[in-house]
This record gives structure tokens, C-alpha cells and sequence, in this order.
């Protein structure tokens, strides 16, 4: 094996490690929200109404919503990564495993902790998994793909649909509190500090075919990334 396809294994292993620790990590995240009871994520609060509603498990209908969302790149152009699709399965799956291990948080000296964690952990997700530069989540696709059709600003495009669909899981049963809001403020500026911290360094001369032929990221998820730290944090 030459030292460049040493190289590019190499590289091409972190970034599969980083997406799938970043999704998983993600699910459990959530789950720490739930458990929190204090309130979710604006895609959590509309998940968890509709599970309120149908009797499915609030990771069952992540993934439902994930796949319907993705659908919804169809008209609009977008181009799914490994990171995409994967995301669609692995949060849910991550989010039924934890809930099913751990019990509800009983009283505020428990709940708080739980909702803080839960945040900071999201965080670090999100770093993970953007920065593995295998394509964006299917909602956070949907976001980029509106703002490109739409010619909208992220900011805007990405308040729109979190208004949305906080007000649709809320009227639906979802939970909207304190923790919705810590949330909102938080994400941003957490992502953006693990965004930084878990970049993978672009290959060098020698890996320039192996980028060239990953197929994905490079053209779908760079100005998603770039939108980050701006306050469009893409979260799934």
C-alpha cells in the first residue's frame, strides 16, 4: 500500500467515525432532552407531538420525518450524502435505544442537569457530524435548498420552518419550555466552538483524486458548514 492510499484510508476512516459517533451522540442528545422534560428542540417538539398523536416511538417518527422531509429535496434539487441518509436512521435509532435505558428525570436538582447536558452534547453532535463532511441532514437540507430556490437569507429561511414546526408539535402535544429556548440560544455558539474542533483537515496534494471522487459533501454541505457559525446552525 503506497503512503497516499495510506493516507487517504486514514482519512476517510476519521470522517466515517466522526458521522457516526456525531449522529449517534445526536440521539442521545435528544433523548437527554426528553428525559429533561423541560422542553426540546424545535424538530424534537414537532417529533414529540407526533408521537403523542400516532403511538409511535418519538425515534420511529424522527425517522418517518427524516424520510419524508428528504422527499422533499426532490423538487428542490438537493443531493443526498452518505451523512444524509444515515442521519435519517441513526438519530432515531440512537434516541429509542437511550430512552429505553433511562428513566425520567424526577425533580428540578435532576431535570436541570439532564436539560444542560443534553444541550451541550447536541453541541458536540453537531460538530461531529457537519464536520465529517459527508452531507448534510435532510432538514438542514431542506433549509439550504429553500434558501437557494427562494433566494431567501438562511437566517430567515431557517426561523420560518423552526416557527413551524415548533407551532405545529406544540399544538400537536409537543413539549415547548425553557429548555426550547435555552436551546435556541445555545446551539449556535456551541456548534460553532465544535464545528472548529472537530474539523478534519483537508487531504493534502497526494488525496486531491480521493476528494475529487467522494461524492456528496463537496458540493452539497461547504456552504452549509460556512452558514454555521453565522447562526444557522444545522441541527439533523
Amino acid at each position: 500500500m503506497s503512503i497516499a492510499s495510506g493516507q487517504r484510508g486514514r482519512h476517510l476512516t476519521r470522517r466515517l467515525v466522526q458521522l457516526y459517533a456525531g449522529l449517534t451522540l445526536y440521539g442521545i442528545s435528544s433523548a437527554l432532552l426528553v428525559r429533561a422534560g423541560l422542553g426540546l428542540e424545535p424538530w424534537g417538539v414537532l417529533h414529540q407531538g407526533l408521537a403523542e398523536r400516532t403511538g409511535l416511538t418519538i425515534g420511529v417518527v424522527s425517522i418517518v420525518v427524516g424520510a419524508v422531509v428528504l422527499l422533499l429535496w426532490i423538487p428542490i434539487r438537493q443531493r443526498p450524502g452518505l451523512g444524509t441518509v444515515s442521519n435519517v436512521f441513526v438519530i432515531g435509532l440512537a434516541m429509542d435505544g437511550t430512552l429505553a435505558l433511562l428513566p425520567d428525570g424526577h425533580g428540578l436538582p435532576i431535570r436541570i442537569p439532564l436539560l444542560v447536558l443534553g444541550i451541550v452534547l447536541n453541541g458536540v453532535a453537531t460538530g461531529l457530524y457537519i464536520a465529517a463532511r459527508f452531507g448534510p441532514g435532510p432538514r438542514d437540507g431542506l433549509m439550504t435548498g429553500l434558501h437557494r430556490l427562494t433566494g431567501r437569507s438562511i437566517r430567515l429561511t431557517r426561523t420560518l420552518i423552526e416557527i413551524a414546526v415548533v407551532t405545529t408539535g406544540f399544538l400537536l402535544g409537543g413539549s415547548v419550555g425553557v429548555g426550547t429556548v435555552l436551546y435556541a440560544l445555545s446551539i449556535g455558539p456551541l456548534a460553532q466552538v465544535f464545528l472548529r474542533l472537530f474539523a478534519v483537515p483537508e487531504p493534502d496534494a497526494a488525496d486531491a483524486p480521493e476528494q475529487e471522487a467522494t461524492p456528496g459533501p463537496d458540493a452539497v454541505d461547504t456552504p452549509v458548514v460556512a452558514e454555521s457559525p453565522e447562526g444557522a446552525i444545522l441541527r439533523r
